[in-house]
């Protein structure tokens, strides 16, 4: 069977791993979760990096640390019609009156015309875009509504680690961008995520809201002014909460594979790039997604085919792992109907009704690519049924 992932944690590390367990006897948050952040982020070129324990909780951070920021002029939030559960619940689940907005045709992020006429409704102080299998939204344009607007932007860069748009890697583009570590993305620490941001304030909000809403973990301006303002010695700071916060941290363990992951990526990036190269290649009569990318760490290739249920058993049959394009219209999810009722999305609707991804990761070599392609052509059907293909193929 050719996976959808491999996991990426070699025999080598986990030996070296093994020994270092036997040899410490601490193995919670402690000095390798810090020099693990301090490295993300230079690698990534942010200021701060946050680690915690997945990605779902990275964007959990970022909507809470914002929610108790004192920065948002209301709790409105527009999120991507094509994302993740865990980008989207999390604004749910505080409270925010969260619309969804359309895929671009091209990279599947946010569709700007249809943000811009979200934006003029509902005045929003968030707007959270996720980079689809690694492919970059229209920052530049997305920027500007924001500015335009008064919102916030936040970047789901789960898929797409190491991902390049005009010379800023995906995550840094606006306050604060997320990743996820999780078996399946581009590296691994088992399970983990991080956050990142150039924000000081909205950094210490984050160290404080991760771990409970205590004040040991943030900068000492932040530890004192906390400290002075409610009149808290310093027997009762150990345990004094300054924000509602939750437990998100992860450990040094995994934060001793994040540290020799970390070398791997820009080699792992390279080789998810060509595939897809190869991919878009063999697979040229068929919709390709494209976007403004100086460079693209790949996550999976997208595909839109009319008789996918088809398509899936065929390659399931011949040793291929597919699966649906991420989640399809996150507004024709249960969990979403039961809240607002069915969603449709015109763009957003295509890719949940005909959506597929093949594999790709750093294993997949040029041939198996190859033996993928001609198998799914062996069935697929290009066009979309008359009235329902909103998308050029």
């Amino acid at each position: 069977m050719i996976h959808l992932a491999e996991d990426t944690i070699s025999q080598a590390e986990l030996i070296n791993l093994s020994q270092w367990v036997v040899e410490n006897n601490r193995l919670t948050k402690g000095p390798l979760c810090k020099q693990f952040e301090n490295e993300f982020a230079k690698w990534q070129g942010s200021k701060y990096a946050v680690f915690v324990n997945s990605g779902s909780s990275a964007n959990l951070l970022m909507a809470q640390s914002l929610l108790e920021s004192g920065r948002l002029k209301n709790k409105k939030v527009i999120a991507p019609g094509v994302s993740w559960c865990t980008t989207v619940t999390p604004f749910i689940q505080l409270g925010f009156d969260v619309s969804l907005c359309d895929c671009d045709a091209n990279d599947l992020g946010l569709d700007v015309e249809h943000l811009e006429e979200l934006c003029k409704r509902e005045n929003p102080s968030i707007i959270i875009c996720v980079h689809v299998l690694g492919h970059p939204n229209k920052m530049d344009k997305i920027k500007q509504i924001c500015d335009k607007y008064g919102a916030v932007l936040l970047e789901d860069s789960c898929e797409a680690l190491g991902s390049v748009y005009k010379g800023k890697k995906c995550g840094s583009i606006g306050l604060a961008g997320s990743f996820s570590f999780y078996y399946g993305h581009h590296i691994s620490t088992i399970e983990g995520g991080m956050v990142v941001t150039d924000d000081n304030e909205l950094y210490n909000l984050m160290l404080s809201i991760r771990s409970h809403g205590w004040a040991r973990d943030v900068e000492d301006k932040y530890h004192d002014s906390w400290t002075n303002e409610y009149n808290i010695d310093e027997i009762r700071d150990l345990y004094t909460f300054y924000y509602s916060g939750f437990n998100l941290r992860s450990t040094d363990l995994n934060a001793f594979l994040g540290l020799s992951q970390l070398n791997k990526i820009d080699e792992y990036a390279k080789i998810r790039n060509r595939n897809y190269n190869i991919y878009a290649k063999e697979l040229c009569d068929f919709w390709c997604q494209t976007s403004e990318c100086d460079f693209l760490s790949h996550f999976a290739y997208g595909v839109l085919v009319q008789n996918r249920l088809e398509v899936y058993k065929h390659m399931i049959k011949n040793g291929v792992e597919v699966r649906p394009l991420i989640c399809g219209n996150i507004g024709l999810h249960p969990f979403w109907i039961k809240k607002y009722g069915a969603q449709n999305l015109k763009n957003a609707d295509v890719v949940h009704n005909f959506g597929l991804y093949l594999p790709n990761h750093a294993k997949l070599g040029e041939d198996e690519v190859k033996y993928i392609c001609d198998k799914f052509k062996e069935v697929a059907l290009v066009k979309m049924p008359s009235g329902k293909d909103s998308f050029v193929v």
